[in-house]
Order: C-alpha cells, then structure tokens, then sequence
C-alpha cells in the first residue's frame, strides 16, 4: 500500500535492542548510549524495551534491585531525555510502589518521559506473563509482580498519539483495540520474548495488533543471553498500519529506525474504514475503552 509523504517531513522514531543484566549501571551505559546515538540521527522519541533497567537471575534479586519512580535510575532518565532532547519510552521499570511495604510486591511500570525529562504518563502492566513453555525458561510474573488496574489513554507525542503496553499484553486484542479506539495511532509493545515463542509468535502478533487497529506498532525488545538462566528472542521492530515491517534491528544490540507517517495512517482508515463497520449489536464493544 504506497500512499506517503516525503519521508523528511516525517517523525523519526527509534527503537532499541538490548541485553540486559543484573548490573544496572552498565545496563544503563548501555541504554544511554544507544539514546544518544538515536538522538545524533535525529529521532524525536527512543523506545527502550521491557526489563531496560536490569534481568535478574531469581525473584528475591529481582525485588532486591527494584526502585520507586523517585528512586536514581529514573532521574538518570530523566537527565538523560533533558540532555538528548527527545522524548523516551521505558518500556518496563521494576517499580516499587507506596504499598511496597505491604506488599512486597513491584509493579511493571511503562513509563513515558518528554525532552524536558518529565514523566508524561505512566502504565503497570496489565496481562501478567505466568506460563510454562517446554524448552523455554519458566516464566512466573504474579510471583512477584501485581497486575496493573487500568489501561492509559493514548498521549500525545511528536510522533503521533501513544498507546502504552508491555510485552504479554499484545496477546490481548482488547487491549489494542481500546487503545485504538481511544485515539491511539501507535502502539507500544516494549518485550523481552522467550526463545520458544519468539520464532513462532512474536512478528505475526505484532502485525495482527497493526492490521487490526490500523495503528503503527513499537517493539523493543531484549536480545541474546541475559545471564545463564534466561536468554531472549531480540527482533525489535516497527510495523505499519498496513502490516508492513518498515524497520528491523539486527542480531545483537543496537537500535533501527522509522519515520512515522500519519497521512498514510489517516488516508488507510478511509480507504479501509473498518472501525465503521463493527457490530457492536451482535457481540457487544470488544475493546471498548474503559479508561
């Protein structure tokens, strides 16, 4: 489907790929670089993938290392975002929150941050990852994790309207489409995919939530072996509101690039205008937005 704009009047997005550690300093060496190098190519805003800020081996190091949104990590962000002047996605903070004490529990938190540093919105994962893949490490998110109690409304960035979401989420059409339905003209599926899944799963979900919300789709995604108990799948991407991989980072950490094309979005929604064709009448409002 061509139907575009000069491409150097587009927002340009950049998503990043990386293998993260239990050492958060060099993670975040590692991320800081790649958002500086965004920002030298001219991107307006930088996805980060879930888990940016540390993987770690077991659930007690898990809890050990977390911080609160106040807590150095993000105000390293935050600095970061004001000095590269460009917006940043955090795809997945391990968030101690105020019933931590109680809970001992943390929240998935996407974090949204603008060029001045400061956080636009936030999102805690809704759709909590409990599953056990053979040949795939175990995977066991409620253990330590609380779901999150609502979905975010798109927010608008230079590159278009964001819909916030986290990796397992993508499984769950409603959640795309609400956010869709919502406004949203991007989604957001920061990841840190299992091995298993990944080859069969991760692109042809990716592309569904596109086609069917006609919406421009994010994944960052963590890559390679983050210590000797988990590995992950890699192939951040970004996919058109046609369903098109337009960008695709390769093998190993690094980052690609994506010019955003809102006219295209906008031109596809009236050749193909399917949100006006529903029948809410014969199965109710799936995805109906519940903010």
């Amino acid at each position: 489907m061509a139907i575009s704009s000069s491409s150097w009047e587009l927002p340009l997005v950049a998503v990043c790929q990386v293998t993260s550690t239990p050492d958060k300093q060099q993670n975040f060496k590692t991320c800081a670089e790649l958002v500086r190098e965004a920002a030298r190519l001219g991107a307006c805003l930088a996805f980060l993938p879930e888990a940016f800020d540390f993987i770690a081996r077991d659930t007690a190091e898990t809890l050990r290392l977390s911080e609160p949104l106040g807590g150095n990590l993000l105000g390293e962000y935050t600095q970061l975002a004001r000095e590269c002047g460009l917006w940043l996605s955090l795809g997945g903070l391990h968030e101690r929150s105020q019933d931590w004490e109680q809970t001992q529990k943390i929240y998935n938190c996407h974090v949204l941050l603008n060029s001045k540093g400061s956080i636009v919105a936030t999102y805690r994962k809704t759709h909590l990852c409990d599953v056990d893949i053979p040949g795939q490490e175990p995977m066991h998110e409620s253990n330590f994790t609380i779901p999150g109690p609502s979905l975010e409304s798109p927010i608008s960035t230079p590159a278009g309207k964001i819909g916030l979401a986290i990796c397992y989420d993508m499984r769950f059409p409603e959640l795309s489409l609400a956010l869709a339905h919502a406004g949203a003209e991007i989604l957001t599926y920061p990841s840190a995919f299992g091995s298993v899944t990944g080859p069969a799963h991760w692109e042809v979900l990716l592309r569904a939530r596109a086609i069917e919300t006609q919406c421009y789709v994010v994944a960052a995604a963590q890559c390679g072996r983050h210590h000797e108990k988990r590995s992950s799948y890699g192939h951040s991407m970004v996919v058109d509101p046609w369903g098109t991989v337009v960008a695709r980072c390769s093998e190993g950490p690094g980052l690609c690039l994506a010019r955003i094309d809102l006219n295209f979005l906008q031109q596809l929604r009236q050749h193909l205008p399917v949100f006006q064709h529903r029948r809410p009448d014969l199965y109710g409002n799936l995805g109906h937005p519940q903010f």
